[in-house]
């Protein structure tokens, strides 16, 4: 591995793992409050800090497997665990949203009352701080390594800001308010909210599954740099995939039909010097054709 590769190795561990820490902790402590409270917000917090744990042990492995070096069964690398990784934790999170709605669901028309509010709201306040610790460490991650399982993993954490705010405020206005019901309903909203950043979540990690092309923006910029390589008289054909962080971009160029294969190979290595300075740790597949060749489209 290069040292590059070493380092956002390093960097993605160290976030998933203070990720299960996290989720450790708070598992313990939300058990205590759902258990002393019996506040359906709690227990839908509970039960979503159960699935953040399981989704982040599911992440530490998928950005362990992803920072494997290709080999000969993987030759484009183990990128894409990230994505199958950010896959898996929407559909728990899903899961979770539809508990915690059905179990507010329930409760409408119930005359008991959550108990020890100032447990929960101790415990969510105590959640908060512990939340926001992390998605600033993991949105650091983020912007160095580009990391899509972090991501993700980010994204459901910011989620449970709302989520504890959302606890906090559903006791002091059911129990200390005297406005029934109110738990119930900021279950529901929870477990919309939750729903809703799942399904933003999978948009990015099946987009990298199915190889999606970059925007079109990001593939004028390819186009633009290698044209501003003397020799180069046309580009055409290009196609670019992410896998994980390594990107993959492949094109044609048109390049007169007397230059030598030493010129040829000589403009080559220049477009991709220049791109490499823009798609650091990029592949590059680079097809030459004579002046106004294209291939024949598929049948």
């Amino acid at each position: 591995m290069t040292p590059a590769e070493t380092e956002r190795a390093r960097l993605t561990r160290s976030a998933a793992l203070a990720s299960a820490i996290v989720a450790v902790t708070l598992l313990g402590l939300k058990t205590w409050a759902a258990w002393a409270t019996g506040s359906v917000a709690m227990l839908g917090s509970l039960a979503d800090t159960t699935l953040d744990l399981l989704a982040s042990l599911v992440t530490l492995f998928a950005v362990g497997l992803a920072a494997t070096p290709a080999d000969d069964d993987h030759r484009f690398g183990h990128g894409k665990a990230e994505a199958i990784a950010a896959l898996m934790q929407t559909l728990l999170i899903i899961g979770s949203a539809v508990a915690i709605f059905w179990r507010a669901i329930s409760s409408f028309g119930s005359t008991d009352l959550p108990r020890a509010p100032e447990v929960g709201i101790g415990v969510s306040a105590v959640g908060i701080v512990l939340t926001l610790a992390l998605v600033a460490w993991q949105k650091s991650v983020v912007r160095r390594t580009g990391s899509v399982a972090i991501s993700t993993d980010s994204l459901h954490y910011q989620s449970d800001l709302l989520l504890n705010s959302a606890v906090i405020i559903a006791l002091v206005l059911d129990v200390l308010l005297g406005l029934h019901g109110a738990d119930a309903v900021l279950g529901i909203v929870i477990a919309a909210w939750i729903t809703w950043n799942a399904i933003r979540s999978a948009r990015q990690a099946l987009d990298m599954l199915m190889d999606r092309e970059w925007p079109a923006s990001k593939r004028a910029r390819v186009s633009e740099i290698a044209l501003s390589v003397p020799g180069v008289e046309d580009v055409h054909d290009l196609r670019t995939r992410s896998s994980g962080v390594a990107d993959f971009i492949q094109f044609h160029i048109w390049l007169a039909p007397e230059m030598s294969v030493q010129e040829a190979h000589d403009v080559i290595d220049m477009i991709e010097e220049r791109l490499q300075s823009e798609f650091s740790g990029a592949e590059f597949f680079i097809h030459i054709d004579p002046r106004g060749h294209r291939d024949p489209a598929p049948a």
